[in-house]
């Protein structure tokens, strides 16, 4: 049985990267004071689009670091380990 890992699952990399650029540039154009950003697409089915104000910032992050996450998964790309926490011994 295979299991799915993100509602992601199946979408091209180049096209998730395509996504990922317009969500940034939406995120960049609200961080510098725009009331009203859209981010549009072209799927296979069509073009979409999605409008963001600032009340929802936070579900337009969340956007991006999900597409960010995927695109790690699907081209193999290491997390940044990080140092282990410190013991002390005496």
């Amino acid at each position: 049985m295979f299991r799915r890992t993100s509602i992601l699952d199946g979408i091209d990399v180049g096209v998730l990267q395509l996504r990922l650029a317009a969500l940034q540039q939406a995120y960049l154009d609200l961080m510098a004071g725009a009331k009203v950003v859209t981010a549009s697409y072209t799927q296979g089915d069509g073009a979409r689009a999605v409008t963001y104000t600032q009340a929802n910032i936070a579900d337009l992050t969340q956007a991006i670091l999900g597409v960010q996450t995927q695109i790690d998964q699907l081209t193999g790309a290491q997390r940044i380990n990080r140092r282990a926490p410190l013991r002390p011994f005496f």
